[in-house]
């Protein structure tokens, strides 16, 4: 099957994956907003849900599918490149290694639970999104993309606390943290929803594009280019 032109594809792809990397330097920052503490990328990362409930919902769940496991890979590429960048041995007379290390240097643990929930809460993302929209017959985006976002989130959160965090801190400190950071990714997601309305619909007019997925493969290991 021929592949039609999309026009703007490519610029989504980008920024998908810009906000992803973005994301994965900023989160060791600790920030105060009001009386809760959360990680400086929940700036940004609830935007990758953002546009990954835009690709699932104009371009279909087998591009979607390419795009995580594209950010999937960049993310790892990242994390291994900072990793050599920080074990090599500095220049004579440069003295930031100690700040570079601090800010760069991440604990493999932490990487390991950021990219595994990136890639479980995106996919469950993209899926309830498709399958959403098949059950509504295309109406009502508002409710695909905040029940997708209900579901994606909270994998994304618990993976993150699990895997990154479980043993190092107390259960109850683990559970409020994991709920605050849950609480405002959502509350983000149903504040961007008018935006998310209008960049859906202009990129369906401008694309000539509405992929319903009624017979995709949801298998999130076939690497193909077809939708079936």
């Amino acid at each position: 099957m021929v592949e039609p032109r999309l026009r703007h594809f490519d610029v989504i792809v980008g920024l998908f994956v810009a906000v992803l990397l973005i994301t994965q330097t900023t989160a060791q920052k600790i920030v105060a907003f009001g009386p809760l503490n959360l990680s400086a990328g929940v700036l940004l990362f609830p935007i990758s849900y953002i546009f990954g409930d835009i690709l699932t919902e104009v371009y279909g769940y087998a591009r979607s599918r390419r795009v995580i496991w594209i950010g999937f890979t960049c993310a790892v590429l990242m994390a291994a490149a900072y990793w050599v960048a920080v074990a090599l041995p500095p220049a004579k007379g440069w003295t930031n290694q100690e700040a570079f290390a601090r800010v760069l240097g991440f604990v493999p643990r932490i990487v390991a639970a950021s990219v595994l929930a990136y890639w479980a809460g995106e996919f469950a993302n993209s899926y309830i999104l498709a399958k959403l929209k098949i059950a509504t017959g295309g109406r009502y985006l508002w409710t695909r993309t905040i029940g997708s976002t209900l579901v994606g989130e909270a994998i994304d959160t618990i993976v993150v606390m699990i895997v990154g965090f479980a043993g190092a801190l107390p259960s109850r400190l683990l559970i409020s943290v994991g709920w605050s950071i849950y609480l405002v990714k959502v509350a983000y997601e149903i504040l961007a929803t008018p935006l998310t309305y209008v960049v859906v619909n202009f990129l369906k007019r401008a694309e000539g594009l509405d992929v319903f997925d009624r017979a995709t493969n949801f298998n999130p290991f076939r690497f193909t280019r077809s939708e079936r």
